[in-house]
């Protein structure tokens, strides 16, 4: 019933056409192929590619690893978000694996003039002239970085482990966001199997540094540094619901009301609220009481869900999942956890609820709004 996700602390693209330029700073992250005009001698064309990197704090997934999931069954996810897209086919597909040798993000940007060379690039970990990425005699289980034979100057593109990759494929109508499953990287480095140095995100090998022109593909995500609400994030969810309705009544009549409680309407983005839902039916059946029957809570049944929607974009920025959002409930009603350091400080989002009641599936959302503000 938890949701959780983590923002990078450092990413950057690195191209082979400029092998020594720093972008650590850019809004766009891109993972594409294209020519560089005028680097050979015999057609004046030479195949190129970019790939980009994300890194997120250790101690963060630490944090989330081992004092919020425990034993309980959950996944991680790296989530990028698509600004643009040039020549996508239906046979591209991306990968994604953990880097094996430390980088520095650095403050350039894609061609800036005159260059800045002051972090991670093609041939460069730490800044121009320092720390080669590994081009040969890579370590048991780690390769990378595509030799460029007729330019050898520019070798170079990162070094990564081969156990690692995951991959995503698209077709003419898939979702252009990437989503990666990332939860074995994410257990190599909480188990200190291998260290923490994040991701490079490429197209596969066999569509980088094609020789067409009309096979060029440009994949464009927004970076941390963009000023949307869509940088990458490493998200995690598990299930640690409870079902204990004690001596609460399941509803189970339509129509019925489902109210929101424990909202006080702005939350910090560090905040963790605990959202109570009061149901009862519409109409009520007819008892003697001493008080009023529209006050007695009700539980709802255990197939019930929440999502978390962007107000202003009508996106879902937690949507739906039948195991990793679903509703608990204890003596006192339905409950859930949100984890507010997940959602874009300075925007206002609702809750949808889920539940089906006598066959029907039904969605409520009545006014359930809230803001998170900066802390």
């Amino acid at each position: 019933m938890a949701v959780y996700k983590i923002f990078p602390s450092q990413d950057a693209t690195i191209y082979s056409a400029y092998p020594a330029m720093n972008t650590g700073l850019d809004e766009i992250l891109e993972a594409s192929t294209n020519f560089k005009i005028g680097v050979t001698e015999t057609n004046g064309e030479y195949p190129q590619a970019s790939r980009f990197l994300v890194q997120f704090d250790s101690d963060e997934i630490t944090y989330v690893s081992a004092s919020l999931i425990g034993t309980a069954s959950w996944t991680a996810n790296l989530k990028l978000f698509v600004a643009n897209n040039i020549g996508l086919s239906n046979t591209t597909t991306v990968a994604v694996n953990a880097i094996s040798q430390s980088w520095n993000m650095g403050t350039g940007r894609y061609l800036n003039d005159p260059e800045t060379q002051n972090g991670v690039s093609w041939v460069w970990r730490s800044y121009s002239g320092s720390n080669a990425w590994l081009t040969s005699g890579f370590g048991a289980g780690s390769t990378g970085s595509y030799n460029l034979t007729t330019n050898p100057s520019s070798s170079g593109g990162g070094v990564w482990w081969t156990g690692s990759q995951a991959s995503q494929s698209f077709s003419y109508y898939s979702d252009l966001d990437l989503s990666f499953n990332v939860k074995s990287i994410v257990e190599y480095w909480t188990g200190s199997v291998w260290p923490n140095y994040g991701f490079i995100v490429r197209q596969i090998e066999s569509q980088e540094f094609v020789n067409s022109i009309y096979e060029q593909t440009t994949l464009k995500y927004f970076s941390r540094d963009t000023h949307t609400i869509y940088p990458p994030c490493l998200e995690f969810k598990w299930d640690d619901s409870v079902y204990n309705t004690g001596s609460l009544t399941v509803l189970n009549t339509n129509p019925a009301t489902v109210l929101l409680a424990q909202n006080p309407g702005v939350f910090y983005d560090q905040s963790i609220n605990i959202f109570r839902v009061n149901s009862r039916p519409t109409y009520p059946p007819e008892v003697w009481q001493t008080s009023s029957i529209y006050i007695t809570n009700y539980a709802l049944p255990a197939e019930s869900y929440y999502a978390i929607k962007d107000l202003d974009t009508n996106e879902m920025v937690v949507d739906f999942d039948t195991t990793y959002t679903k509703l608990s409930c204890d003596t006192s009603g339905s409950y859930f956890k949100l984890y507010m350091n997940g959602l874009e400080p300075e925007r206002y989002y609702t809750v949808l609820i889920q539940t089906t009641i006598q066959g029907s599936t039904m969605v409520f959302n009545d006014n359930y709004s809230f803001k998170v503000v900066n802390g």
